[in-house]
């Protein structure tokens, strides 16, 4: 049963490795046995990514690359290759929602800022799809490989104020399936995509909107307890089993789906 549940000596591509999602999964991933190429567009905090992953004994390489330029990309996918000589994991976690694609409470869509919503359907669609098209190729010639996405809550139902997140996050549960689908039918049952829809995690980016300065709960918050089984926010850390596991063989009979880590909220009513 061990073995099952293995990533040992896995070659994990993560993307935007170097923050806090990322992170925890990197050394997550490390503590496991795996090894991790950390990918993102600053060489210094890579750095300091993985000199955490390697004072934790772990085999791993920092790769600078952009999730937006397939080019870059390619050039990693180089680097990775003369290394570890394949590809066997990618942690598509780069994305996430930006202020300029955020509405005040007080906006409608006819407020929404264009180029905000420009910028955030491309990080989370393009920054997803470009990384999938670049190390899902290696995984297609080698016969074997595991994609995991993230999607969101926003992908269940709408949640105010994030529009284009929303509508990205929803592409990319749509495109997991696609992906899982043709991987599947083309180049066997040994390429598996799957994806996580995370709940409600104080993150630096959604951290003023969740709490006062003070630590208690916003507005926004109590309405997302109001609709959390659970009643509490998540731990980042409580991501790192559900994706561990779709990359090993415990679940090699799963693709295309989409699994929430999210206290009950996608399951209950609210009554």
């Amino acid at each position: 049963m061990k073995d099952l549940f293995s990533i040992e000596n896995k070659v994990a591509v993560i993307t935007g490795a170097s923050g806090v999602l990322g992170g925890s999964l990197a050394k997550s991933f490390i503590e496991a046995g795996a090894k991790v190429v950390a990918l993102g567009r600053n060489q210094e905090t890579l750095d300091a990514r993985v000199k955490e992953l390697t004072d934790l004994g772990g085999d791993t390489l920092a790769v600078e690359a952009n999730v937006m330029d397939i080019e870059s990309l390619e050039a990693a996918s180089v680097k990775i290759k003369e290394k570890y000589g394949r590809i066997d994991i990618l942690l598509n976690i780069a994305g996430g929602n930006i202020p300029a694609a955020t509405l005040s409470p007080e906006q409608s869509f006819f407020d929404m800022d264009m180029k905000g919503w420009a910028e955030v359907t491309d990080l989370n669609i393009n920054g997803t799809v470009y990384p999938s098209y670049v190390f899902g190729k290696v995984m297609a010639e080698q016969g074997s490989g595991n994609i995991i996405n993230i999607s969101s809550m926003a992908a269940y139902s709408a949640i105010t104020r994030v529009a284009g997140y929303s509508a990205a996050k929803s592409a990319i549960t749509n495109f997991t399936q696609w992906l899982a689908s043709d991987l599947a039918l083309k180049f066997g049952d040994k390429i598996r995509v799957n994806a996580v829809a995370p709940g409600f995690f104080i993150g630096d980016q959604n951290r003023a909107i969740l709490l006062n300065p003070d630590g208690s709960l916003t507005e926004r918050s109590k309405k997302v307890m109001a609709k959390t089984p659970m009643q509490r926010f998540g731990e980042v850390e409580e991501l790192n089993g559900v994706v561990q596991f779709l990359c090993s063989d415990a679940a090699s009979f799963i693709t295309g789906a989409l699994i929430p880590v999210d206290g009950g909220f996608s399951a209950f009513s609210g009554v």
